[in-house]
């Protein structure tokens, strides 16, 4: 199984260049679209994101990983096998949260390159066949390496912000729901918003937090958008206050 994790969005051709090259590489092989609309060129955003959903994978599962504003430049490709599952990608700490929560992980600079390789499209010409090869048994030539660590100062365990909105409007952040427990406030943007288990527990309208689906900290709004309530968008911090 190959799940593919971008920021490259549905309306352009680069998903369907991506699935004509595992199409070719790797007939027969299930190839899963988890997410195209991660933040466009916001590497943390992903890097926060992509531990969440890759556990409701089966073992072996192979994830192609791309938001990459370097490709063409400095940093390098990567392979990376954590507890059971590979991610192939550029090596711009995209992974990092990845490896940070993994119970086993083990990195490999790639140095296998396609005949052709276009300097802008990395996903289609280098981490997609990649990614073909491991689903076939092959482990392409490669070296042990450690991951580079991001740029800037030290990313926390748990990132106060909002990572993405989606189209309800609901702002799914960095926090894990976990650590912030059921007796905090959040604060966002001047304004206090409450927890509620889930969205029938409070009257339509309302704009509360909850524990998602996925273990992280979401705002929300019975049916109703929160993003336009409340005016946040992606990067805009949290706090938490004891009520």
């Amino acid at each position: 199984m190959i799940v593919l994790f971008t920021d490259f969005g549905l309306k352009d051709p680069y998903i369907g260049q991506m699935h004509a090259v595992l199409a070719r590489e790797a007939p027969g092989v299930r190839v899963i679209d988890l997410f195209h609309s991660v933040p466009v060129f916001n590497i943390r955003a992903g890097a926060y994101l992509l531990p969440v959903y890759a556990p409701e994978f089966p073992p072996g599962a192979i994830f192609v990983c791309v938001v990459d504003p370097g490709v063409g430049g400095e940093r390098r490709p990567v392979l990376l096998k954590a507890d059971g599952h590979w991610f192939v990608g550029p090596d711009n700490g995209l992974f990092e949260m990845v490896q940070r929560r993994a119970g086993a992980c083990e990195c490999r600079v790639i140095n296998w390159r396609p005949p052709e390789l276009s300097a802008s499209f990395h996903g289609r010409d280098l981490f997609a066949p990649v990614a073909a090869k491991l689903a076939g048994g092959q482990l392409p030539d490669s070296e042990p390496a450690a991951l580079t660590a991001p740029e800037g100062p030290p990313w926390p365990d748990d990132l106060a912000e909002i990572l993405y909105v989606d189209h309800y409007g609901n702002g799914i952040t960095g926090w894990r729901a976990k650590v912030a427990g059921t007796e905090m406030s959040l604060h966002i943007g001047g304004k206090v918003v409450k927890p509620a288990r889930v969205f029938s527990a409070v009257p339509p309208g309302t704009v509360f937090w909850y524990a998602n689906a996925n273990g992280l900290v979401e705002i929300a709004a019975h049916r109703a958008n929160a993003s336009l309530r409340l005016g946040f968008k992606v990067g805009d911090p949290i706090k938490f206050v004891k009520r």
